[in-house]
């Protein structure tokens, strides 16, 4: 099942150059499932052509409200659409809403949400400064309680469009199941660096895909999210981290504030090294004593008994009855267990068991796998 399946989005298109943009955006909301119908006002046709967004969506373009009262129908009180996403919105449009103008068919749908409590997501695109107005800050602070903003990224003297998934991440989000509100989840995700010298280190082949895949699923079904890792991503809270030492310090740093769930899917370094000052000269023979690095799982486990903890189990060249005889010694309440040999680490797709009480077996893409590791989270928290 898509994310976004059943849901019915109004895109709102101004007159802004980012309306290009747009066109894309309206497709990975479609591919998530979405029924899309675009509104326009008359700048916004003086760049981007109706047929396009009509292409887009697969159903007409609003550029003029009729006798069909077409706001009321999608965002009226009893309104058939979910939401109003306006992408790209200008200065001029955020400066009317802000007052409860609505003189075009855009800012006409978006009274109507408001005034019907139907979410409205604004995505400001504009020079950055028009975007660095005094008057354009303070309308922004206006909205902020009443809209969600997906904001712009500021660069080459722009105030650009947001990366199209970070829009349909914050779209998601508003239109999920929300199962997962009010909960905090700390996620470790990827390899981590043990440094050998100032040029080589010691790693795994991880990605970091599946860690960030679950970290996305679990904010686009309400939860706080924070993920410790060496990389990065969209809306989610995150700490950067290298080594196993650095990553155990995050956690337990991050641990104190409080968190309802520990996911540690990071593929951490077993060993560590004494790391030499200087570049151990080529040729050089050189022993390396590798020492064991404390297990983070174990750690937590023992200072925080009653967090609910996920971890990841990772062999080669295993059976599935003994890969899951091993995840089952695991004391923790949830073990997501996998045979490496040919795919997982750094690879899109991957096999899985997600062993508690049951087993269950699942294969696909981590985006996939994500959303079946945060069920089975849910699954068992709303049993015990």
């Amino acid at each position: 099942m898509n994310s976004l399946d059943g849901k019915t989005i109004i895109v709102g298109v101004t007159g802004s150059i980012a309306a290009v943009e747009t066109v894309k955006l309206i497709r990975q909301l479609k591919r998530k499932g979405a029924t899309v119908y675009a509104v326009t006002t008359p700048a916004a046709l003086r760049i981007l052509h109706p047929n396009s967004l009509e292409y887009a969506t697969q159903n007409p373009v609003i550029n003029e409200l009729t006798g069909q009262v077409e706001h009321v129908a999608f965002l009226g009180n009893k309104g058939s659409a979910d939401l109003l996403l306006i992408a790209p919105c200008t200065a001029n449009t955020i400066g009317k809403v802000a007052h409860g103008i609505d003189d075009t068919p855009v800012t006409t749908c978006a009274v109507t949400a408001l005034g019907s409590g139907k979410p409205v997501v604004m995505v400001p695109a504009m020079h950055l400064s028009m975007y660095s107005h005094p008057l354009i800050k303070e309308n922004l602070k206006r909205l902020g309680e009443l809209v969600h903003f997906v904001w712009p990224r500021t660069e080459e003297d722009r105030a650009k469009f947001a990366d199209v998934r970070e829009i349909v991440l914050t779209v998601e989000r508003l239109l999920s199941r929300g199962d997962l509100a009010e909960k905090r989840i700390l996620i470790t995700s990827g390899a981590t660096i043990e440094a050998v010298d100032p040029i080589r280190i010691l790693t795994t082949r991880s990605s970091g895909r599946t860690g960030r895949e679950i970290a996305y699923e679990a904010f686009r079904r309400g939860a706080d999210v924070t993920i410790v890792h060496n990389d990065s991503v969209w809306l989610v809270n995150q700490v950067r981290v290298e080594s196993a030492a650095e990553m155990s310090d995050a956690v337990l740093k991050e641990l104190e504030k409080g968190y309802d769930i520990f996911i540690n899917a990071a593929a951490i370094s077993d060993f560590t090294v004494e790391k030499h000052v200087e570049k151990i000269k080529s040729g050089q023979t050189q022993l390396l004593e590798l020492k064991n690095v404390p297990k983070l799982t174990d750690i937590v486990r023992a200072k925080y008994p009653n967090l609910f903890i996920v971890c990841f189990k990772a062999e080669t060249h295993t059976t599935p009855d003994e890969l899951i005889e091993c995840a089952r010694s695991i004391p923790v309440d949830l073990v997501v267990a996998n045979d490496v040999t040919e795919r997982g680490m750094g690879t899109e797709d991957n096999e899985i068991y997600i062993v508690d009480t049951r087993v269950e077996r699942y294969q696909g893409d981590k985006a996939y796998l994500a959303v079946k590791i945060i069920d089975a989270i849910v699954q068992r928290m709303n049993s015990t």
